[in-house]
Protein backbone atom coordinates (compact mmCIF):
# COMPACT_ATOMS: atom_id res chain seq x y z
CA UNK A 1 0.00 0.00 0.00
CA UNK A 2 2.99 2.34 0.87
CA UNK A 3 4.70 1.98 -2.17
CA UNK A 4 1.38 2.17 -4.25
CA UNK A 5 0.53 5.73 -2.62
CA UNK A 6 4.10 7.04 -3.49
CA UNK A 7 3.98 5.71 -7.13
CA UNK A 8 0.41 7.61 -7.20
CA UNK A 9 2.29 10.81 -5.51
CA UNK A 10 4.96 11.03 -8.03
CA UNK A 11 2.79 10.31 -10.81
CA UNK A 12 0.35 12.99 -10.08
CA UNK A 13 3.39 15.42 -9.79
CA UNK A 14 5.17 14.57 -12.62
CA UNK A 15 2.02 14.76 -14.97
CA UNK A 16 1.27 18.37 -13.38
CA UNK A 17 4.91 19.89 -14.44
CA UNK A 18 4.43 18.07 -17.41
CA UNK A 19 1.25 19.79 -18.48
CA UNK A 20 2.91 23.51 -16.66
CA UNK A 21 4.68 23.05 -20.64
CA UNK A 22 2.19 23.55 -22.73
CA UNK A 23 1.31 26.96 -20.51
CA UNK A 24 4.81 28.63 -21.41
CA UNK A 25 3.54 31.42 -23.36
CA UNK A 26 4.27 35.19 -24.26
CA UNK A 27 3.94 35.78 -20.23
CA UNK A 28 6.41 33.71 -19.34
CA UNK A 29 8.57 35.18 -22.00
CA UNK A 30 7.84 38.85 -20.45
CA UNK A 31 8.40 38.12 -16.85
CA UNK A 32 11.99 36.74 -17.97
CA UNK A 33 12.52 39.92 -19.96
CA UNK A 34 11.06 42.02 -16.68
CA UNK A 35 13.65 39.94 -14.06
CA UNK A 36 16.66 40.40 -17.12
CA UNK A 37 15.66 43.94 -16.86
CA UNK A 38 15.70 44.64 -12.87
CA UNK A 39 17.68 47.56 -11.76
CA UNK A 40 17.49 46.19 -8.12
CA UNK A 41 16.30 43.46 -6.63
CA UNK A 42 14.16 40.55 -7.61
CA UNK A 43 11.74 40.63 -3.86
CA UNK A 44 10.01 36.84 -4.01
CA UNK A 45 7.12 36.83 -1.12
CA UNK A 46 4.65 34.67 -0.37
CA UNK A 47 2.95 32.77 2.82
CA UNK A 48 2.91 29.50 4.31
CA UNK A 49 3.98 26.72 1.70
CA UNK A 50 4.66 29.15 -0.91
CA UNK A 51 6.61 30.71 1.05
CA UNK A 52 8.65 28.28 1.84
CA UNK A 53 8.77 27.60 -2.20
CA UNK A 54 9.68 31.22 -2.26
CA UNK A 55 12.64 30.89 -0.39
CA UNK A 56 14.19 28.70 -2.41
CA UNK A 57 13.51 30.87 -5.53
CA UNK A 58 15.01 33.11 -4.08
CA UNK A 59 17.98 31.42 -3.20
CA UNK A 60 18.14 30.35 -6.50
CA UNK A 61 17.98 33.19 -8.32
CA UNK A 62 20.79 34.96 -5.87
CA UNK A 63 23.03 31.94 -6.17
CA UNK A 64 23.51 32.04 -10.26
CA UNK A 65 23.29 35.99 -10.88
CA UNK A 66 20.31 37.38 -9.82
CA UNK A 67 20.48 39.22 -6.80
CA UNK A 68 17.32 38.23 -4.94
CA UNK A 69 15.80 38.23 -1.41
CA UNK A 70 12.97 36.68 -0.01
CA UNK A 71 10.02 38.85 2.02
CA UNK A 72 7.50 37.17 3.68
CA UNK A 73 4.48 38.93 3.15
CA UNK A 74 2.76 39.26 6.90
CA UNK A 75 6.12 40.77 7.87
CA UNK A 76 6.37 43.09 5.18
CA UNK A 77 2.77 44.55 6.15
CA UNK A 78 4.26 45.07 9.14
CA UNK A 79 6.97 46.62 8.69
CA UNK A 80 9.11 45.06 6.53
CA UNK A 81 7.69 46.75 3.17
CA UNK A 82 10.58 49.09 3.82
CA UNK A 83 13.03 46.64 2.16
CA UNK A 84 11.62 46.74 -1.16
CA UNK A 85 12.58 50.10 -3.50
CA UNK A 86 11.04 51.26 -6.38
CA UNK A 87 13.85 49.47 -8.43
CA UNK A 88 12.55 46.06 -7.40
CA UNK A 89 10.62 43.52 -9.19
CA UNK A 90 8.46 41.07 -7.13
CA UNK A 91 7.33 37.65 -7.78
CA UNK A 92 4.15 36.79 -5.58
CA UNK A 93 3.59 33.28 -5.11
CA UNK A 94 -0.09 32.64 -3.84
CA UNK A 95 -1.90 29.28 -5.83
CA UNK A 96 -5.45 30.85 -4.52
CA UNK A 97 -4.42 33.53 -5.82
CA UNK A 98 -6.20 35.56 -2.38
CA UNK A 99 -3.84 35.35 -0.13
CA UNK A 100 -4.65 38.34 1.81
CA UNK A 101 -1.07 39.38 3.50
CA UNK A 102 0.22 39.59 -0.69
CA UNK A 103 -3.01 41.59 -1.77
CA UNK A 104 -2.14 44.08 0.97
CA UNK A 105 0.59 44.33 -0.42
CA UNK A 106 -0.32 45.61 -3.81
CA UNK A 107 -1.33 49.21 -3.43
CA UNK A 108 2.30 49.66 -1.72
CA UNK A 109 4.10 48.29 -4.67
CA UNK A 110 1.80 50.10 -7.38
CA UNK A 111 2.92 53.15 -4.98
CA UNK A 112 6.84 52.35 -5.33
CA UNK A 113 6.15 51.60 -8.90
CA UNK A 114 7.82 48.49 -8.56
CA UNK A 115 7.04 45.87 -11.51
CA UNK A 116 4.82 42.70 -10.10
CA UNK A 117 4.81 38.92 -11.39
CA UNK A 118 2.27 37.13 -9.96
CA UNK A 119 2.14 32.81 -9.90
CA UNK A 120 -1.19 31.66 -8.90
CA UNK A 121 -3.23 28.44 -10.04
CA UNK A 122 -6.60 31.23 -10.74
CA UNK A 123 -6.03 33.62 -13.93
CA UNK A 124 -9.23 35.19 -12.64
CA UNK A 125 -7.64 35.54 -8.91
CA UNK A 126 -7.35 39.00 -7.68
CA UNK A 127 -3.40 38.57 -7.62
CA UNK A 128 -3.45 37.58 -10.87
CA UNK A 129 -5.75 40.33 -12.07
CA UNK A 130 -3.23 43.16 -10.60
CA UNK A 131 -0.22 41.92 -11.68
CA UNK A 132 1.72 43.39 -14.60
CA UNK A 133 2.46 39.43 -15.71
CA UNK A 134 1.11 36.32 -14.64
CA UNK A 135 2.00 32.79 -14.55
CA UNK A 136 -0.32 29.67 -14.50
CA UNK A 137 0.79 27.25 -12.03
CA UNK A 138 -2.73 25.46 -11.88
CA UNK A 139 -3.28 21.91 -11.14
CA UNK A 140 -5.56 19.03 -11.71
CA UNK A 141 -5.22 18.06 -8.13
CA UNK A 142 -2.94 18.13 -5.22
CA UNK A 143 -0.65 14.52 -4.31
CA UNK A 144 -2.51 14.38 -0.95
CA UNK A 145 -5.11 11.75 -0.81
CA UNK A 146 -6.98 14.26 0.81
CA UNK A 147 -6.80 16.58 -1.28
CA UNK A 148 -5.81 19.23 1.63
CA UNK A 149 -1.88 19.85 1.74
CA UNK A 150 -0.09 21.69 -1.10
CA UNK A 151 1.85 19.07 -2.82
CA UNK A 152 1.60 19.27 -6.70
CA UNK A 153 0.84 23.05 -6.38
CA UNK A 154 4.09 23.44 -4.44
CA UNK A 155 6.11 21.32 -7.01
CA UNK A 156 4.73 23.18 -9.87
CA UNK A 157 5.20 26.77 -8.44
CA UNK A 158 9.02 25.49 -7.60
CA UNK A 159 9.44 24.56 -11.22
CA UNK A 160 8.12 27.24 -12.59
CA UNK A 161 10.89 29.19 -9.98
CA UNK A 162 13.00 26.87 -11.45
CA UNK A 163 12.70 27.80 -15.17
CA UNK A 164 12.89 31.50 -14.86
CA UNK A 165 15.98 30.99 -12.84
CA UNK A 166 17.33 29.12 -15.13
CA UNK A 167 16.67 31.15 -18.04
CA UNK A 168 18.13 33.88 -16.77
CA UNK A 169 21.02 32.22 -16.03
CA UNK A 170 21.78 31.67 -19.57
CA UNK A 171 20.44 34.75 -20.26
CA UNK A 172 23.08 36.72 -18.59
CA UNK A 173 25.84 34.35 -19.69
CA UNK A 174 26.46 33.20 -16.21
CA UNK A 175 28.82 30.70 -16.27
CA UNK A 176 30.67 28.15 -14.16
CA UNK A 177 33.59 30.44 -13.34
CA UNK A 178 30.53 32.68 -12.49
CA UNK A 179 28.91 30.15 -10.19
CA UNK A 180 32.56 29.45 -8.48
CA UNK A 181 32.45 32.97 -7.63
CA UNK A 182 29.23 32.94 -5.43
CA UNK A 183 29.97 29.43 -3.93
CA UNK A 184 33.36 29.45 -1.91
CA UNK A 185 32.28 27.21 0.65
CA UNK A 186 31.58 23.72 1.44
CA UNK A 187 31.75 20.48 -0.91
CA UNK A 188 30.38 22.84 -3.69
CA UNK A 189 33.09 25.60 -2.88
CA UNK A 190 36.30 22.48 -3.11
CA UNK A 191 34.74 21.38 -6.66
CA UNK A 192 34.55 24.87 -7.93
CA UNK A 193 37.90 26.70 -6.19
CA UNK A 194 40.06 27.75 -7.90
CA UNK A 195 43.96 27.59 -9.59
CA UNK A 196 44.93 30.76 -8.46
CA UNK A 197 43.62 29.41 -4.77
CA UNK A 198 45.88 26.90 -4.55
CA UNK A 199 49.12 27.75 -6.60
CA UNK A 200 52.58 27.86 -5.05
CA UNK A 201 53.79 31.80 -6.65
CA UNK A 202 56.01 34.26 -6.11
CA UNK A 203 58.99 33.27 -4.17
CA UNK A 204 57.39 29.59 -3.37
CA UNK A 205 57.67 29.10 -7.27
CA UNK A 206 60.30 27.11 -8.34
CA UNK A 207 62.12 29.18 -10.76
CA UNK A 208 65.99 28.33 -13.28
CA UNK A 209 67.08 29.68 -16.45
CA UNK A 210 67.86 27.54 -19.18
CA UNK A 211 71.52 27.96 -18.40
CA UNK A 212 71.72 27.08 -14.95
CA UNK A 213 73.70 24.34 -13.94
CA UNK A 214 71.87 20.91 -13.00
CA UNK A 215 73.68 21.04 -9.78
CA UNK A 216 71.86 24.54 -9.13
CA UNK A 217 68.49 22.91 -10.44
CA UNK A 218 68.32 20.16 -7.82
CA UNK A 219 68.94 22.94 -5.08
CA UNK A 220 66.04 25.11 -6.24
CA UNK A 221 64.27 21.58 -6.48
CA UNK A 222 65.27 20.56 -3.11
CA UNK A 223 64.85 24.14 -1.22
CA UNK A 224 60.92 24.80 -2.60
CA UNK A 225 60.07 20.91 -2.43
CA UNK A 226 57.95 20.37 -4.91
CA UNK A 227 59.37 17.58 -7.11
CA UNK A 228 60.50 20.11 -10.16
CA UNK A 229 61.09 23.44 -11.09
CA UNK A 230 59.70 25.40 -14.02
CA UNK A 231 62.45 26.75 -16.24
CA UNK A 232 61.59 29.98 -17.73
CA UNK A 233 63.79 32.52 -20.52
CA UNK A 234 64.96 36.04 -19.35
CA UNK A 235 61.16 37.42 -20.02
CA UNK A 236 59.75 34.77 -17.64
CA UNK A 237 58.24 33.17 -20.42
CA UNK A 238 58.11 29.21 -19.60
CA UNK A 239 60.18 27.32 -22.00
CA UNK A 240 60.31 23.31 -19.86
CA UNK A 241 60.03 21.95 -16.58
CA UNK A 242 62.69 19.43 -15.02
CA UNK A 243 61.05 16.81 -12.46
CA UNK A 244 61.97 14.55 -10.00
CA UNK A 245 61.66 11.86 -12.95
CA UNK A 246 63.85 14.02 -15.60
CA UNK A 247 66.52 13.65 -12.76
CA UNK A 248 66.44 9.87 -12.37
CA UNK A 249 66.37 9.38 -15.90
CA UNK A 250 69.65 11.48 -16.36
CA UNK A 251 71.73 10.37 -13.76
CA UNK A 252 71.02 6.50 -14.65
CA UNK A 253 72.11 7.66 -18.30
CA UNK A 254 75.03 9.79 -17.63
CA UNK A 255 75.80 9.42 -13.49
CA UNK A 256 77.52 11.95 -11.56
CA UNK A 257 78.51 14.20 -14.46
CA UNK A 258 74.52 15.50 -15.15
CA UNK A 259 75.43 17.56 -12.34
CA UNK A 260 77.42 20.07 -14.45
CA UNK A 261 74.82 19.55 -17.91
CA UNK A 262 72.28 22.51 -18.34
CA UNK A 263 69.16 22.98 -17.77
CA UNK A 264 68.08 23.36 -21.27
CA UNK A 265 69.96 20.04 -21.99
CA UNK A 266 67.75 18.09 -19.44
CA UNK A 267 64.51 19.71 -19.09
CA UNK A 268 61.04 18.76 -20.40
CA UNK A 269 59.83 20.93 -22.96
CA UNK A 270 56.04 21.53 -23.92
CA UNK A 271 55.09 20.60 -20.55
CA UNK A 272 50.99 20.79 -19.50
CA UNK A 273 50.43 23.89 -18.27
CA UNK A 274 47.34 25.37 -16.86
CA UNK A 275 45.47 28.76 -16.33
CA UNK A 276 45.30 30.72 -13.03
CA UNK A 277 41.55 30.83 -13.30
CA UNK A 278 40.89 27.69 -14.39
CA UNK A 279 38.64 25.79 -12.00
CA UNK A 280 41.26 23.26 -10.03
CA UNK A 281 38.80 20.34 -10.86
CA UNK A 282 40.24 20.98 -13.93
CA UNK A 283 43.90 20.55 -12.84
CA UNK A 284 43.16 17.22 -11.48
CA UNK A 285 41.65 15.72 -14.22
CA UNK A 286 44.49 16.82 -16.59
CA UNK A 287 46.93 14.98 -13.99
CA UNK A 288 45.07 11.88 -13.46
CA UNK A 289 45.32 11.50 -17.44
CA UNK A 290 48.49 12.24 -18.25
CA UNK A 291 49.47 10.26 -14.30
CA UNK A 292 51.55 13.98 -13.71
CA UNK A 293 51.43 15.81 -10.20
CA UNK A 294 51.90 19.18 -10.97
CA UNK A 295 51.02 21.80 -13.62
CA UNK A 296 52.25 25.19 -13.94
CA UNK A 297 50.55 28.16 -14.52
CA UNK A 298 51.09 30.57 -16.86
CA UNK A 299 49.09 33.72 -17.91
CA UNK A 300 48.09 34.70 -21.15
CA UNK A 301 51.66 35.56 -22.65
CA UNK A 302 52.87 31.84 -21.56
CA UNK A 303 54.77 33.03 -18.16
CA UNK A 304 55.08 31.26 -15.57
CA UNK A 305 53.14 32.36 -12.68
CA UNK A 306 53.17 29.09 -10.45
CA UNK A 307 52.89 25.65 -9.74
CA UNK A 308 49.92 23.65 -8.57
CA UNK A 309 50.55 20.20 -7.19
CA UNK A 310 48.30 17.28 -6.44
CA UNK A 311 49.27 17.49 -2.75
CA UNK A 312 47.57 20.92 -2.90
CA UNK A 313 44.31 19.15 -4.23
CA UNK A 314 44.73 16.28 -1.36
CA UNK A 315 44.35 19.41 1.35
CA UNK A 316 41.37 20.73 -0.66
CA UNK A 317 39.03 17.67 -0.23
CA UNK A 318 39.22 17.00 -4.18
CA UNK A 319 41.04 13.81 -4.12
Amino acid sequence: MSRQTALRVLEIESRAISDLRDRLDSSFDRAVEMLFTCAGRIVVTGMGKSGLIGQKVSATLSSTGSPSLYLHAAEAIHGDLGRIVETDTVVAISYSGETREILALVPALKRLGCPLIALTGNPSSSLAECADVHLDVSIDQEACPLGLAPTASTTVALAMGDALGMTLLERRGFTADSFADLHPGGTLGRKLLRIEDVMHSGETLPRVSPETTMRDVLFEMTRKRLGMTTVVDGEGTLVGVISDGDLRRQMEAVGDSMLDHLAKTCMTTAPRRIHRRAIAAEALRTMQEHKITSLVVVDSEERAEGVVHLHDLWKTGLV
